[in-house]
């Protein structure tokens, strides 16, 4: 039997200008308006597509020269708040989970778990937090940067704390009996006291208990240290991983190990990979784009070098394509994954001129040719999806790209319906929130 699946859209762009740099922008959308992400959200929704997750990074950069990098070609910013853009896409569905981007180096955990509950409230038990433990946005907060796990340390104290302070209404507290006139019975509602090693705070929280659960945990992070962390707290994986069937498996076995350390069930955590398609009109089209694409020029390498200086904060279009790049040139700060996603195939960037590198970037895969296809019609991509599920077991995927009509129904105008035939996508929502619908298979 077809096993069905779940789907997201990653905003990878977060909430910043959709659309820069591709023709599409040209449809006239202001990105700084809401109308842009209703329509959207909509047409996710339509779709049968569980949530839109928002990506976020609270800084744009440090010295001049990495704020030029991020900003040139609106890379790494601006980026506006997507919390305050959540309310708007709530408005505009009935059944969208929307899973903003939160830094626990930005949230005091009563602002947060009070703000949290409030959108879960209003939303209908729809919302969800995707927990980031970046700390280069540390000179902002006036706060030391911290550590790869220290930041997970800060994070888990953090969650804990937004689930102490949702939790110190006890069962009961509510009454809202007209009769009697008594809204809340103050006995059952517990004082708290939090002194941690990073937040220090009194409750309990003024905001009214949650009726469908806690919002919804998504976090991403291949680490050790990061899949702990989503093994012991969240509902929802963002997973990076070659999309073949043994690396889906070994991938998924490493969640659901992580996550009965913590003594919780396989089926508590969905791990969803995270995949941006190409979907080609025919299989000789897709033959077309993937040549196209084997020998890039410079100027197309100059493109990937601009989109990985962004968020390497480090200045590739300047080196010799022809030199190996020295790792020197990274600073402390750099994230060592980037640099690894930067490395790709190779085992170190010793002897290999910075053209090979990006030039394995820019080269397309055909679906059906090896590891991680991209490049196919909408009914290979549904094969490759099917197969992943039935087996590997895969519990779904999170498309990537801007959240704009043009990108979207390029996606998924052809593969929704081939998905639903199949019995992998969902054509209809159950009623309960986000967390219902992640349990509903």
């Amino acid at each position: 039997m077809t096993r069905q699946q779940h789907f997201g859209w990653f905003l990878s762009r977060g909430f910043g200008p959709h659309g820069w740099a591709r023709p599409y922008y040209e449809w006239g959308y202001d990105w700084q308006r809401p109308d842009l992400y209703q329509q959207s959200a909509r047409d996710l929704e339509q779709a049968g597509f569980d949530f839109v997750l928002i990506e976020d990074a609270l800084s744009v950069g440090i010295t001049p020269a990495t704020l030029d990098l991020r900003v040139r070609k609106a890379y790494g910013g601006p980026k506006h708040d997507p919390w305050t853009l959540a309310p708007y896409l709530f408005a505009a569905t009935r059944h969208l989970g929307v899973i903003p981007t939160a830094n626990p180096a930005a949230w005091h955990p009563y602002q947060a778990a009070r703000q949290f509950a409030s959108l879960q409230h209003l939303s209908g038990s729809r919302v969800g937090i995707n927990v980031v433990t970046d700390v280069g946005s540390a000179h902002h907060f006036g706060t030391e940067r911290l550590p790869h796990d220290a930041a997970y340390d800060r994070a888990q104290e953090w969650l804990d704390a937004l689930r102490l302070l949702w939790h110190s209404w006890d069962e009961g507290a509510l009454i809202a009996d007209p009769v009697s006139q008594i809204y809340a019975d103050g006995s059952k509602i517990r004082a708290v006291q939090h002194r941690g090693e990073y937040f220090t705070f009194d409750g309990p929280l003024n905001a009214a208990p949650l009726p469908a659960g806690d919002p919804i945990v998504a976090s991403p992070g291949g680490s050790g240290r990061g899949l702990d962390f989503a093994g012991r707290n969240s509902e929802i994986q963002l997973a990076l991983s070659p999309l073949d069937v043994d690396s889906i498996r070994a991938y998924r076995e490493r969640v659901h190990a992580a996550a009965a350390a913590h003594g919780r069930d396989a089926a508590d955590i969905k791990s969803l990979f995270v995949f941006k398609p190409i979907v080609a009109a025919s299989a000789e089209e897709a033959d077309r784009i993937v040549r196209a694409s084997a020998e890039p020029s410079d100027a197309t390498l100059l493109e990937v070098a601009e989109a990985w200086s962004s968020d390497l904060e480090t200045d590739l279009t300047s080196l010799d394509l022809d030199r190996p790049l020295d790792p020197a040139i990274f600073g402390e700060h750099v994230s060592q994954g980037t640099i690894k996603g930067l490395r790709g195939r190779f085992d170190s960037f010793d002897d290999v001129p910075l053209r090979d590198i990006l030039t394995g970037k820019a080269r397309l895969t055909r679906i059906g040719d090896g590891i991680s296809g991209t490049v196919g019609t909408a009914d290979e991509l549904a094969d490759l999806i099917e197969a992943l599920g039935d087996d590997a077991d895969n519990d779904g995927l999170i498309f990537s790209g801007d959240l704009h009509p043009v990108t979207i129904h390029r996606t998924l105008d052809e593969l929704v319906p081939i998905l639903r035939r199949r019995g992998i996508l969902r054509s209809e929502f159950v009623d309960g929130g986000l967390r219902a619908n992640l349990d509903a298979f």
